[in-house]
């Protein structure tokens, strides 16, 4: 069964997630866990990223479509984008456990975001244009990613949910976007 995404009103969005002690970082619970996210966000067309307390579990946890490399960084552009879920599907996930922002950019841009557990709200989010991320991966191997464009927004936005933090807390120009409207 696919988990729901708990939308904006649920408590456990607005809690601080627990670390995944690394001992069990390759146990099937966490295995389960990651298995229900790219569930969950396999369901939404426009969705690129998903962080474990969007499906209820408190940990320190996010994917990344690895489609998203490759979407361009504009809403608009997004938008217009055909067969985005296959591409998602056929591209797979990256995982990020115990997730830290470790560098950003002074350099900011104002970019339109949205959130799965937001709908249907989009909004305008100052955010650095580059971000750093420190994580371990489904494996417990350490890793450093740094990024830009959609990437970068995409680490800042997922940090952000670990800290019980949604974009609706930041964003300017909330607007409802529905169905084919979305990005």
């Amino acid at each position: 069964m696919v988990p729901n995404i708990l939308q904006k009103d649920n408590p456990v969005l607005r809690q601080k997630a627990k670390e995944v002690p690394l001992g069990e970082i390759k146990s099937a619970k966490i295995k389960k866990i990651l298995k229900d996210m790219a569930s969950a966000l396999s369901t939404q067309d426009d969705g690129v990223a998903i962080a474990a307390p969007q499906i209820g579990v408190s940990l320190r946890i996010f994917l990344v479509s690895k489609a998203a490399l490759d979407f361009p960084s504009g809403l608009k552009d997004r938008t217009g984008m055909e067969h985005r879920a296959e591409l998602k599907k056929i591209a797979g996930y990256l995982t990020f456990i115990n997730p830290t922002i470790t560098k950003l950019s002074r350099e900011k841009a104002t970019l339109d975001e949205g959130c799965l557990s937001v709908r249907p709200l989009y909004g305008k989010i100052k955010r650095s244009k580059k971000a750093t991320v420190t994580a371990y991966d489904e494996n417990g191997v350490l890793f450093t990613r740094g990024a830009s464009g959609l990437l970068a927004q995409i680490f800042q936005h997922e940090t952000d949910h670990l800290e019980g933090i949604l974009f609706i807390d930041k964003a300017t120009n909330l607007r409802e976007m529905h169905g084919e409207t979305r990005p």
